[in-house]
């Protein structure tokens, strides 16, 4: 399958549309109203087609993925994660700790040239090392390249210092995969700061979704969740503490194979495998953490 680009993509979802010519008229600017109201029917049209090839299936296989990261999809459930949180094409979007970028090269095509995706990564000039390189990498992944990742504006957002993440009730949604138990680091105060960092971001009435590592409730979480696994309660509580009202749970993410209980934590399972070969098998077997998969909404009024 050849890279996604934004040409490519636009050509999936406008097939046989040619671009009108520059003008600065009324009749042009009600022509470019029209367009952009036939692109959303397109995009609807794809997204919900059930045979040919979908914008979901495009994406998914399109080359600009690594074959490691589209081996991820089996326990990450991209696309019926995104459905799930109701993300669609044209929306503006929060990605919460984007990393390297394994949910960004899904997202960023999928909300199209027509949406806006706020990258909201680590400061680039922390102290820590990993953090800044982290950054630079991301950077260098988002310039070099661009035709597809022309929609996305990285933000700084890292507790318990900078909040950030896009301005003020612009986001249709925002999403957070794996994080929260790197806020508890902080401390409780500073992981409801986070939620309420996520909470300005968003528009009344907007989503916010949330996939976290899960701890069985016959286990106990420690105060900064050093497993990695967290209590689904505790990450409700902290959301609703913020202002967010839960509106649905999903299995999507869910794991019956994985006991939460293992030698290095979350980071003993795939893709971490932080035992090395020992048992290497054994938690290959096992597969990525089981998860939670929470919907919350910003009520219109609070």
């Amino acid at each position: 399958m050849q890279k996604l680009t934004f040409s490519t993509l636009a050509l999936l979802l406008v097939a046989g549309c040619t671009d009108a010519a520059e003008k600065k008229s009324k009749a042009e600017a009600e022509a470019k109203t029209e367009v952009k109201q036939e692109i959303k029917a397109s995009v609807d049209a794809v997204v919900d087609q059930s045979d040919g090839i979908s914008l979901w299936e495009e994406i998914l296989t399109s080359g600009h993925r690594s074959d490691k990261n589209k081996q991820r999809d089996q326990y990450r459930n991209p696309k019926e994660t995104l459905e799930f949180f109701g993300i669609k094409p044209g929306m503006t979007v929060v990605e919460i700790a984007p990393g390297g970028g394994w949910y960004t090269e899904i997202l960023a095509p999928y909300i199209g040239p027509e949406g806006k995706l706020y990258a909201a990564h680590f400061d680039p000039n922390s102290d820590v090392e990993y953090y800044r390189n982290g950054r630079a990498k991301f950077e260098r992944k988002m310039d070099v390249e661009s035709e597809i990742y022309g929609n996305v504006e990285i933000t700084t957002f890292q507790p318990p210092k900078f909040y950030d993440i896009a301005p003020a009730g612009s986001a249709d949604a925002v999403v957070t995969f794996r994080n929260v138990h790197n806020w508890l680091r902080n401390g409780r105060e500073a992981t409801v700061d986070s939620f309420k960092a996520m909470y300005k971001a968003l528009k009344p009435n907007g989503v916010l979704g949330v996939v976290e590592h899960r701890l069985p409730k016959s286990q106990e979480q420690d105060e900064k969740a050093s497993s990695g696994y967290m209590h689904q309660q505790f990450v409700i509580d902290v959301a609703q503490e913020a202002g967010f009202k839960l509106v649905a749970t999903s299995e999507i993410n869910a794991n019956p194979k994985d006991t939460a209980d293992h030698p290095k934590g979350v980071w003993t399972l795939p893709p971490s495998l932080r035992l090395g070969k020992e048992g290497s098998a054994k938690y290959l077997e096992v597969g990525e953490s089981d998860r939670m998969t929470l919907k919350f909404v910003k009520p219109a009024t609070k």
